[in-house]
């Protein structure tokens, strides 16, 4: 069964951080010169940093459904090459109307990633075993947000930031077919699997599947009051955390700055991200509690960004270490998060909600990144973007807290 851990895992927190190089290396190019060289105003720059997510709003839901009902494998291998190819062609576009265009389809390409990964979780582990894998998936996130600000900034200064995209578009090319070796859509097909081992995870997950409550279809499972509650739960948690990603290195940025040591200082949240969301993961699935894993950190990231305001851009020691509290509060809660979901929703409709859930915070990471630039480029500083994201995550927290939550005694692991 460790084989799980050391064979799947690692292709799916690989694949699911390519997926996010590609989205976030844009504020890269952003801070080094792709505005000034392609004559984009700050308004047109925040909508080109916020419209990948309007079309991962737009379809979501068509890809977890195919991924639920037909292959995630199928689905994922298609999605890194067509991603890889866009998000190379970035650095070879210079007319905004094609910019516009390519940062859309991206979005629509990677839409169905993070709930077809979510489904493919759920395939594969158990209920002890769900937030850490979770948490080992969503990490992609800032991890390679951590070694894309380093590395983004060595490239855009060494190479600028057309090869910057061309060279970052490559690597998802070629790990589609990585993941097409290793991966299996369940366990009865991984030939890496012993078969009594396929056979007695299948039985477990079959038992858990049986104590959930059934829901009849998607209509029934979308208009359940739990679903709307994290629906607007993940909207406003996700504005908040996407306002932050796709401007940290704008809102960081000083005149005096080279862009390699804003690589670097770009960096530090996503490292204490990393142990936050797997140490609070490890927490959830020991004491078998989920709400408790989330809302308290959403609050804490609220507090980070209103300290923050209040101190203003004269004391960027602290505000830094403000910045870096903020992004391990906001990236802690995913793998109770989404293991939630899973342990409160039957098989049957788990995807399609996943999805709804998912498209409502990419609609709010598209509201996050795009207001915080717009702000940001309007008042010439991020004060009034602390002041937003602060709100829209304690409205994120003040609604985790009243969902409904059956403690479970934690169940053995496989």
């Amino acid at each position: 069964m460790n084989r799980r851990w050391t064979v799947l895992m690692p292709v799916v927190f690989v694949t699911y951080s390519l997926a996010y190089l590609d989205r976030a290396n844009f504020s890269f190019g952003a801070a080094a010169g792709m505005a000034a060289d392609l004559h984009i105003s700050p308004a047109q720059s925040s909508l080109l940093g916020s419209l990948f997510f309007l079309g991962y709003f737009l379809f979501q839901i068509p890809g977890a459904v195919y991924a639920q009902n037909r292959s995630v494998r199928k689905l994922i291998f298609a999605g890194l090459i067509g991603w890889g190819l866009l998000a190379a062609s970035m650095g070879l576009i210079s007319d905004i109307r094609f910019l516009y265009a390519t940062r859309f389809l991206l979005g629509v390409v990677e839409s169905a990633v993070l709930p077809a990964l979510l489904i493919l979780q759920a395939r594969w582990f158990t209920r002890p075993e769900r937030a850490r894998a979770n948490a080992l998936l969503v990490m992609g996130n800032p991890a390679t947000l951590l070694w894309m600000s380093v590395l983004s900034g060595y490239l855009a200064a060494g190479l600028g930031w057309r090869l910057m995209f061309v060279i970052e578009g490559l690597p998802p090319i070629i790990w589609a077919f990585v993941w097409w070796r290793l991966v299996a859509d369940r366990p009865g097909e991984a030939r890496w699997l012993a078969p009594a081992d396929r056979t007695v995870l299948e039985d477990r997950l079959a038992q858990e599947q049986g104590a959930i409550a059934p829901v009849k279809n998607y209509a029934a499972a979308f208009r359940s009051p739990r679903v709307i509650a994290l629906s607007l739960q993940y909207f406003l948690w996700s504005l908040g955390l996407y306002g932050f990603v796709i401007w940290l290195p704008s809102m960081l940025k000083t005149h005096a700055m080279g862009l390699v040591t804003l690589g670097w200082l770009a960096a530090a949240p996503y490292l204490a991200a990393l142990a936050a969301e797997f140490g609070n993961a490890a927490w959830s699935d020991r004491v078998g509690r989920r709400c408790i894993a989330i809302w308290p950190w959403l609050a804490l990231g609220a507090l980070a960004f209103y300290g923050s305001y209040l101190l203003g851009p004269s004391h960027f020691g602290i505000g830094l270490a403000l910045l870096i509290l903020a992004g391990a509060a906001m990236y802690a809660p995913y793998g109770p998060f989404f293991a939630y979901i899973a342990e409160t929703l039957p098989g049957n409709v788990a995807g399609g909600a996943i999805a709804l859930i998912n498209s409502m915070g990419a609609l709010g990471s598209f509201v996050g990144a795009y207001a915080v630039g717009l702000l940001n480029g309007a008042t010439g500083n991020p004060g009034m973007s602390y002041l937003l994201m602060a709100a829209a995550l304690l409205a994120a927290a003040a609604i985790t807290l009243f969902l409904p939550e059956k403690q479970l005694p934690p169940p053995r692991a496989l």
